[in-house]
């Protein structure tokens, strides 16, 4: 049936059925918890990125990483932002400004470098993306403070 206002050959999907809708890649992007224990088991994607901060719930992370469904971690996913967010105040406090491309040139590799990271530890200790996350943070947490005699 057709929502009010749709367009002619479109169908309503509801924010329940999109979320284990047949698709590829799955991307969470507004609320938190909506991958949850009563339906990642129904989730058909094959990649899931978190871009919403804490779509999916713990017992969810479960279920898909039985299943083989990838999940790029909240805390990866979106630290694109948070990086661009830096090379802003680099810029602010230079009184320089980078192009799209520039900044685009400058992400990228750190991006990159970060997943690879956080795949390379994954796949070695034969944990989540997300657990690999956290090793790979709390690692440098702890030679930053080593590295300042704390």
């Amino acid at each position: 049936s057709l929502q009010a206002g749709a367009e002619k050959g479109t169908k309503f999907i509801s924010n329940e059925e999109i979320l284990v809708c047949e698709c590829d890649v799955l991307v969470p992007a507004a609320l938190d918890g909506v991958l949850h224990k009563g339906n990642a088991g129904e989730v058909k994607a094959k990649i899931v990125v978190e871009l919403a901060n804490g779509p999916t719930t713990p017992e969810a992370d479960e279920i898909l990483s039985k299943r083989g469904v990838m999940v790029i971690p909240d805390v990866l996913a979106n630290a694109g932002g948070v990086t661009v967010s830096y090379f802003e105040w680099v810029q602010n406090i230079g009184g320089f400004y980078w192009t799209a491309k520039e900044v685009r040139d400058r992400l990228e590799p750190i991006m990159t470098k970060s997943f690879n990271d956080i795949l390379k530890i994954s796949k070695e200790k034969s944990v989540t993306l997300r657990e690999g996350a956290y090793i790979l943070g709390i690692g440098r947490i702890a030679q930053a403070m080593k590295d300042r005699g704390i």
